[in-house]
């Protein structure tokens, strides 16, 4: 037999139960640290904000709507290209007008205003808008997918929605 010099009843530092212990303790560390790591590598929202509506009388070839957004990219990368498929709905939630726009580029840590006019299509007659698709965004079909997760949509505009 060979001697020991660790005291009669104290565990081994080999056995199970301290083992599953220190196990247990590192499990719960990695549980705690794991939520907080993948926030962390999250990237941030892109918002965009239906900010104003303001009557246009003098657009040709009719009266409209001039529409301004407000996108917000607080990350550090640079959306470039950035292209919008938006839907905008009469009161009578009935499809008014289709737009493909191209609101980029939009670099990163930037907040900036977009604005279009919507020729024949009176302010008053706006219901709602509808971020339909993402069409562009940086290069590649994985890229739009990934930008069109993080867009975050709102409306200042009383009486119209803004909706993703």
């Amino acid at each position: 037999m060979i001697p020991s010099a660790r005291a009669a009843g104290a565990p081994s530092p080999f056995s199970p139960r301290r083992g599953g212990l220190a196990f247990a303790g590192l499990a719960a560390a990695l549980f705690t640290l794991a939520p907080a790591a993948a926030r962390a590598e999250d990237p941030a929202p892109i918002t965009i904000e239906l900010n104003r509506l303001e009557p246009q009388p003098d657009l040709k070839p009719a009266a409209g709507c001039r529409a301004w957004l407000l996108m917000r990219n607080p990350g550090a990368e640079a959306l470039d290209p950035l292209r919008l498929d938006l839907l905008l709905f009469g009161k009578d939630g009935v499809i008014a007008r289709r737009l493909a726009l191209d609101v980029g580029p939009l670099p990163g840590a930037k907040t900036m205003a977009r604005v279009f006019d919507l020729s024949a299509l009176p302010c008053e007659n706006i219901g709602s808008v509808l971020l339909n698709d993402v069409l562009a965004c940086n290069k590649g079909d994985d890229a739009r997918a990934a930008c069109a997760a993080r867009i975050t949509t709102a409306s200042r505009v009383t009486g119209v929605n803004f909706e993703k």
